[in-house]
């Protein structure tokens, strides 16, 4: 079957009990797509918006890597595993004396700029090698804390055992590990039960479509689900070109505007509003292209 050229973002609302790459070829299947990529991964026990980009798309996808995002989380209360979520061996057990009121007591130890330690069973690589990789022969490495920052950690309700919180948060924040923190601080231990992904940058779960009815789809039908590539920089300043100044930033050539700051961002439009790609100002103050459309 040929493969199509086809581009723009969808928003998949990824199911439990499928890794994000998977998720990821079944949607590239689907639309027949030459190219696909996905902008961050959720871990087969997780569910919810998973935005993939497809051909031309692809080229923006790093602008969301690093966007905030939110989440809705279960953790079970009382209970440790070996990977802090559903696929590891519990490896103990405690008695749950928590109420509603010393749960909402911790959560702001939790806000602002936290230090995690990330995971051993994480996707993070030391000497070339993920994490998991140690994890799974047995082998503890040793794992610097880092920076992650926490927006808001709202309290949604406590049902016997299972707490569950709304988080928002940036980049880099494991949700497993401040699963194991907070039963941590409550002095029953905890691990994260189940994970669903509300939200991506400017990206809304319920702007998203699920693989069953993708698949219901003909490929008209597919095609009008997906989102224009300049989506993905949305946020980024807009900068309008002439003909002139288009066709020099599209045959690789800086151009000069007055009052930039080097380092600076654009998103660059041509005559009629047309998306072009991505531009930064370079150390001669110029706009320089640095990710284009090849149309």
């Amino acid at each position: 079957m040929a493969k199509r050229k086809i581009n723009g973002v969808l928003l998949l609302d990824k199911p439990t009990g499928l890794t994000s790459n998977s998720a990821l070829q079944r949607a590239k299947r689907l639309y027949e797509a030459e190219k696909a990529g996905h902008t961050g991964t959720l871990d087969p026990f997780a569910s919810g918006l998973l935005p993939i980009c497809l051909g031309e798309a692809t080229k923006f996808s790093q602008f969301l890597l690093n966007a905030d995002k939110t989440y809705r989380a279960e953790i079970r209360l009382g209970v440790r595993t070996s990977t802090a979520d559903p696929e590891g061996e519990v490896i103990e057990t405690r008695p749950v004396a928590v109420g509603a009121d010393q749960v909402r007591a911790v959560l702001p130890r939790f806000l602002g700029e936290i230090m995690q330690i990330p995971p051993m069973h994480s996707a993070l690589k030391r000497d070339g090698r993920p994490l998991y990789e140690y994890a799974r022969q047995g082998i503890e490495i040793e794992r610097a804390p880092r920076p992650v920052q926490v927006h808001e950690l709202t309290f949604e309700s406590l049902a016997g055992e299972v707490l569950t919180l709304l988080v928002h948060c940036g980049k880099g924040l494991y949700v497993r590990t401040l699963a194991e923190d907070i039963g941590a601080a409550l002095g029953c231990g905890a691990y994260l039960q189940a994970l669903r992904r509300l939200q991506v940058g400017p990206f809304r779960l319920e702007d998203a479509v699920g693989l069953p009815e993708l698949e219901a789809l003909d490929l008209a039908g597919r095609d009008a689900r997906l989102k224009p590539e300049f989506i993905l920089v949305a946020d980024l300043p807009r900068l309008e070109l002439d003909i002139d100044a288009a066709w020099q930033v599209c045959h690789g050539q800086a151009i000069w505007r007055p009052g930039l700051v080097v380092g600076q961002r654009f998103a660059l439009y041509g005559p009629e509003g047309r998306f072009l790609g991505v531009a930064e100002v370079d150390e001669d103050g110029k706009v320089a292209p640095r990710r284009l459309l090849a149309s």
